[in-house]
């Protein structure tokens, strides 16, 4: 039996959420650009949400940009996929499958344009989601009037052209434009984009006053991780326990973020998915949200990740699943980067909080993140998401932080490389990682001397915003921490520091 709207009252309730008849008739209210994991695992999990509480009733038009494949498989499906939910929330194990039922149409911009520019012309339509990954937000020269324009802004701006023709410029019917891309300042770049399109189209003067002034443009920050297909024999396994086949299932993790930055109160109602779920704020500005990821999400992994590797460990959930480094990560992020985002926007509590979330998801026995990834770039990473964390406990205590320094001193380690031709391994316990790293030769040449290697490598302006031998008492501990890593070993070194849980 294969998921889809007739088999729905054949399905079980058991151990699945199954949408109520009426929700598949709710009228089309959103049109999202894109049918990727990311799309369907989180803005469409909000909008399912929202109708399933009686609070947004309206579906999504969905529009496959790229001319590979084709929407089959949705149109089999009636458009209902189901979304897996696996992982640890708040300290608990989470398992939750839900049949979505928010997606009405799939159309293909190669065979249905047409058919797309004919929404247009609903009134009920008024909101436009995207996710055509960082490519799909780059300035283009297409012709609107092609069928259909290659780019996704020539799509986009074909169809708000002729949503601008069908109601006569009118302010109402402009629309609420959230696009999810994991680009800063996504909306923005889209928005002027559009508008140097429109010129290049010679769209009229008043279209292009429309287009600034009727619509809104709001900057996002999603964040979810979703995985996507199941693994086969995890697939076959639930199937059979749900009772049915179904080609669009994808798994998601409990945690979920979607910053929408707007201080309009007509963005508020027309968005009124957001009142269905905590992980959704309409705020005027995400910053907070951006500088809470970057620093203790992708920042707890860049110093963590060279201490893993050295540890012996594969996986991120494997690290956390020793007492000794999941005290070290907790520690690190609630004992020297909360207190180090506290700012006019971000209190400790609202960082320890999100640190919480954090270690759930690190936690999370379902994904296999493997720490190799996140070594791609780790001196940039290093550089970008670490040394403004540095910089402000210092400027907080001016003393060393202790566990933010050994995740430094092992990424130094990790970083002492072989050369063969111009590919760079680092050999750590017997096992060879590839190193994509642009700072690569300069941290070679500097380890060709090890007794001057940490000094050189901390005083390198090209590596780091400063001196880092300026800092008191730094240098002496990076150097404390590298003899300790070379001699005892990563797991010795943490479970010697003071990593008891004190928050």
């Amino acid at each position: 039996m294969i998921l889809n709207k007739e088999n729905l009252k054949n399905i079980s309730a058991e151990n699945v959420n199954i949408p109520a008849a009426e929700l598949l008739e709710l009228p089309e209210r959103v049109i999202q650009f894109g049918t990727g994991v990311l799309l369907r695992g989180l803005p469409d999990y909000f909008i399912d949400k929202a109708n399933r509480n009686g609070i947004f009733n309206g579906r999504v038009l969905v529009v496959k940009s790229t001319a590979k494949g084709g929407a089959d498989a949705f149109s089999k499906q009636d458009n209902l996929y189901t979304l897996c939910v696996k992982g640890i929330e708040d300290g608990k194990n989470v398992e939750e499958n839900t049949i979505n039922s928010s997606i009405s149409r799939v159309l293909s911009a190669s065979q249905d344009w047409a058919e797309i520019l004919k929404a247009a012309h609903n009134p009920d339509l008024q909101v436009v989601i995207s996710n055509t990954t960082e490519v799909g937000i780059v300035a283009s020269e297409d012709k609107i009037t092609e069928t259909p324009p290659q780019s996704f802004p020539g799509k986009l701006l074909a169809f708000l052209h002729e949503r601008f023709t069908a109601f006569n410029g009118s302010a109402e019917s402009g629309m609420v434009i959230v696009p999810t891309e994991l680009i800063s300042d996504n909306a923005d770049k889209l928005k002027d984009i559009l508008l140097n399109l429109a010129i290049h189209n010679k769209l009229s003067w008043d279209f292009q006053q429309w287009l600034k002034t009727a619509n809104h443009f709001c900057k996002t920050l999603v964040d979810r991780i979703v995985p996507g297909k199941l693994p086969a024999e995890a697939q076959e396994s639930i199937e059979k326990e749900l009772g049915y086949s179904d080609e669009l299932m994808i798994m998601a993790e409990p945690f979920r973020l979607w910053a929408i930055e707007s201080s309009s109160e007509r963005v508020k109602e027309i968005l009124s998915f957001a009142k269905a779920d905590k992980g959704i704020f309409i705020v005027p500005s995400i910053n907070k949200f951006k500088e809470l990821k970057l620093r203790l999400l992708n920042g707890t992994h860049t110093f963590s990740c060279g201490l893993a590797i050295l540890s012996g460990f594969n996986t991120v959930k494997e690290a956390m699943a020793d007492e000794t480094f999941a005290n070290y990560v907790s520690n690190l992020m609630q004992g020297e980067i909360a207190h180090s985002l506290e700012n006019d926007d971000i209190t400790y509590n609202d960082a320890v909080d999100f640190a919480k979330s954090v270690i759930d998801r690190f936690s999370n026995p379902f994904l296999e993140h493997k720490w190799q990834a996140i070594t791609l770039n780790f001196t940039s990473k290093m550089q970008m998401r670490n040394m403004p964390l540095i910089r402000k406990y210092y400027s907080q205590k001016n003393e060393v932080p202790p566990l933010m320094a050994v995740g430094l001193a092992a990424y130094i380690i990790f970083m002492n490389t072989a050369k063969e031709g111009e590919t760079f391994t680092a050999n750590v316990n017997d096992k060879k990682f590839a190193i994509d790293d642009e700072f690569a030769q300069i941290l070679f040449d500097y380890w060709k001397n090890p007794e001057t290697a940490v000094d050189n490598i901390l005083g390198d302006r090209r590596l780091w915003d400063k001196n880092l031998n300026n800092y008191p008492g730094f240098n002496a501990a990076i150097k404390n921490y590298v003899e300790l890593l070379q001699n005892k070993g990563a797991k010795e070194t943490l479970s010697n520091l003071h990593t008891e849980r004190t928050l």
